[in-house]
């Protein structure tokens, strides 16, 4: 069953969701599709949170000279 929510926008804001509903189709569908996306990276953080905290407990903490050039490799390309 579907349930009607008021979202209050910014006039940034509002101009994001036109932008995107002509993207998604309508304005539920962009507002659903940015929920659904939100829940997702929520739910990868926790995972990466969790991996973290394991690894620090059974290795220690990483090296910041090793996870700074590890960025490097990943990111500056």
């Amino acid at each position: 069953m579907a349930k009607a929510t008021t979202i209050r926008l910014n006039g940034d804001d509002t101009r994001l969701l036109e932008e995107l509903s002509a993207e998604f189709g309508s304005p539920s569908d962009a507002v659903r599709e940015g929920l659904r996306m939100l829940a997702a990276q929520s739910k990868r953080r926790r995972a990466l949170r969790e991996f973290q905290d394991e690894w620090v407990a059974e290795i220690g903490p990483p090296d910041p000279a090793e996870v700074a050039e590890l960025g490097r490799r990943l990111f500056d390309e």
